[in-house]
């Protein structure tokens, strides 16, 4: 049994870690502001010891490091549109924060630091599948502040000798994942627009591609990166299923799964988004024993059938 701190406890991962860790019996504690997080989410997490509190706060980030093996950082202000709205914010939370908990989780001699990174970081460079050595090119403050943090832990690694993981998240989908949001991400609007029988907007053509991650292999990418060797340490990862589905593709499934035969509407691309995305994933097979379990069909399954259960 080892102590976790999971930061963004409240949010759509955090919780889904957090569950899964305390259904293996580990002690979790767990760090939320709610800014963006859901109260609701933490029902059911029996054994979570539950702290309010911010990461740009260094004090409540040193409190939360005490007596922790394990940080799993998933605490983040999320959404390029909102990023770009506003960066300053976005810099606070995303940067500052991390900093914040690198420290803390150093001085509290912690095992190993987990980061939630985002394949943002690559920008919208034509070539796939995208490889973690590739120069990054990052089109919106939140990529960036994401790929500052991934280089913090780099440092603190090298210069501190803190195990560090960054894992890039791709387009991570299932329970708990908020569909009424502004910034809601394109799964859980596409399954509560139909479930209201709704048409849903699709930005852009529809043309453009992602390679979506369930939840299920997110949380055991985070396992595995907290039991590999330290040679893993210092480096990034791509998570995700290692296949791509268009929008337009993705609704049909969506809309399939449902019995729905609304057509959708199509509205302008947003800025800052990406055309195409696809990970190789042969990094995180090969150093951190990644597998991945769910492609988009599989996964949609058990997301909708979340969705019915918890919107009706």
């Amino acid at each position: 049994m080892a102590t976790f701190l999971v930061t963004g406890v409240a949010g759509f991962i955090g919780s889904n870690l957090a569950e899964a860790l305390l259904a293996r019996g580990h002690r979790v504690r767990g760090l939320d502001n709610f800014l963006t997080g859901k109260p609701e989410n933490l029902q059911g997490l029996d054994g979570l010891e539950f702290v309010e509190g911010d990461v740009r706060d260094p004090e409540a980030c040193r409190k939360a490091c005490e007596g922790v093996e394990f940080v799993l950082h998933e605490a983040a202000l999320g959404s390029v549109p909102r990023s770009i709205e506003d960066p300053v914010l976005s810099n606070e939370c995303n940067v500052s924060g991390t900093l914040n908990l690198l420290v803390a989780a150093r001085e509290a001699g912690v095992r190993r630091f987990v980061f939630a990174a985002s394949s943002s970081a690559y920008g919208d460079t034509p070539t796939l599948p995208k490889v973690e050595d590739m120069v990054p090119q990052p089109l919106s403050p939140y990529a960036l502040t994401k790929l500052a943090g991934e280089e913090y832990c780099r440092l603190f690694f090298e210069l501190y000798g803190l195990e560090t993981v960054s894992l890039r998240y791709f387009n991570v989908f299932g329970k708990r994942q908020d569909p009424f949001s502004a910034y809601a991400a394109v799964i859980p609007k596409f399954v509560s627009a139909l479930l209201k029988r709704e048409p849903p907007e699709i930005y852009g053509d529809g043309e453009q591609t992602r390679d979506f991650t369930y939840i299920a292999d997110v949380v055991q990418a985070n396992l595995r990166a907290c039991e590999a060797p330290r040679e893993a340490c210092g480096r990034v990862y791509n998570v995700a299923y290692g296949e791509r589905i268009s929008l337009n593709e993705l609704y049909r499934e969506i809309a399939g799964l449902l019995g729905s035969d609304l057509e959708p509407r199509y509205g302008p691309p947003r800025p800052g988004d990406v055309k195409h995305s696809l990970a190789d994933i042969s990094r995180a097979r090969k150093h951190l024993g990644y597998q991945p379990a769910y492609d988009v069909r599989r996964g949609l399954a058990e997301a909708i059938e979340w969705y019915r259960q918890n919107l009706g």
